[in-house]
């Protein structure tokens, strides 16, 4: 009896132990570590209170800067001899664009000719009654009216060369278009051999210096209030889908398209790299603050998976723990997260997938 009971109590203590252990192992744990090399290559961020964040999209358009958009209007009717550019051509300021034959320019060499001769004629009158003035034949009378003749003639023949001058006449009733400032062309409305008739309204080249091009954001009437002066805005096109433009609500036009029900508000952007182009579609959402603040995380970090969103909560190498949270809104790259999460904890942002399927072995 007393070998049974000696044999009896060690087991005992044995299975007392057993359980004892069982209870001190941690609820959960990865069964594995970082190495050193993963270690290199990830990255963490702590969950903190952040102002909270909220955005607003709308659909919109690039626009050129309408500072710096020149239309291009002929002067003169007549026959497009040639045209030299383009649409989307990148033109300098005094480039020829079109030349053009005119009866109206031919109207001016008449008016230039004649405007030289007259100088001519004065000229030798004034010489002729210097003379006779010498000769005590006139008196100064008649000089000082010979001269002013002549100033007359003068500023006749001025008069005319500076229209030669501003509307770049050529002989042989050439009328000259050329670009008035560095830009592009981004309309065109001429061709050879076209007949412009003299009473033409419309212009024949618009050309615009895209160093910086407006972003037109049509704002709907139920957010207009909510729109407003120095707000972040971000603008993404088709053309360029993997990159962002910044920039600042910078005017809001306070009027209601009737055609769109909207209203417009607008973006600088810096077009020095000539990605944006004018009338191009584009998405722009603005951000805006709210008065309080939320537990955020990078967006990078949070994994959806099942209809759930989950992140990967490090404590150390050896301890890292997938834990579902309760995503309240992501804004651009933060997320904002309502439950699940505690501040001050890291979570993992790059290499977190791969911890997340080992975690889920």
């Amino acid at each position: 009896m007393k070998n049974s009971l000696k044999l009896y109590l060690p087991l005992v203590a044995l299975i007392v132990l057993s359980c004892g252990k069982k209870e001190e192992e941690p609820k959960k744990s990865s069964g594995f570590q970082i190495t050193d090399t993963m270690m290199k290559t990830t990255t963490f961020a702590t969950a903190k209170n952040e102002t909270l964040k909220n955005e607003l999209r709308f659909f919109g358009k690039i626009s050129a800067d309408k500072n710096k958009l020149i239309e291009v209007y002929p002067v003169v009717g007549g026959n497009v001899e040639n045209v030299y550019v383009e649409l989307g051509d990148y033109v300098k300021k005094g480039q020829l664009l079109a030349t053009i034959r005119s009866t109206e320019v031919a109207g001016f060499e008449k008016d230039l000719l004649d405007a030289k001769s007259q100088v001519q004629v004065t000229q030798n009158a004034l010489k002729v009654a210097q003379e006779m003035f010498e000769g005590k034949l006139i008196t100064e009378k008649d000089v000082l009216q010979a001269k002013n003749d002549l100033s007359v003639a003068k500023s006749q023949l001025n008069r005319v060369q500076e229209n030669y001058r501003i509307y770049n006449l050529k002989p042989g009733s050439i009328y000259q278009v050329v670009a008035p400032i560095n830009g592009y062309i981004i309309q065109k409305n001429i061709n050879q051999d076209m007949q412009l008739r003299s009473d033409r309204t419309d212009n024949i080249f618009d050309v615009a210096d895209t160093k910086d091009v407006w972003a037109i954001a049509n704002v709907n009437e139920s957010d207009i209030n909510l729109v407003q002066l120095g707000m972040d805005a971000t603008i993404s096109t088709l053309s360029n889908t993997d990159k962002k433009f910044k920039g600042k609500v910078d005017k809001i036009f306070k009027i209601i398209d009737p055609e769109t029900n909207a209203m417009n508000a607008r973006i600088v952007l810096d077009n020095t790299a000539s990605l944006l182009v004018p009338d191009s579609k584009a998405t722009i959402t603005i951000s805006y603050s709210e008065n309080k603040s939320m537990l955020a995380v990078p967006s990078t970090g949070v994994i959806f998976d099942n209809n759930k969103n989950y992140v990967i909560v490090y404590k150390d190498r050896k301890h890292l723990e997938r834990r579902a949270v309760e995503v309240f809104r992501e804004v651009g790259d933060l997320t904002y997260i309502s439950s699940g999460l505690e501040e001050g904890e890291q979570i993992i942002t790059h290499n977190q997938l791969l911890f997340y399927d080992a975690l889920d072995e």
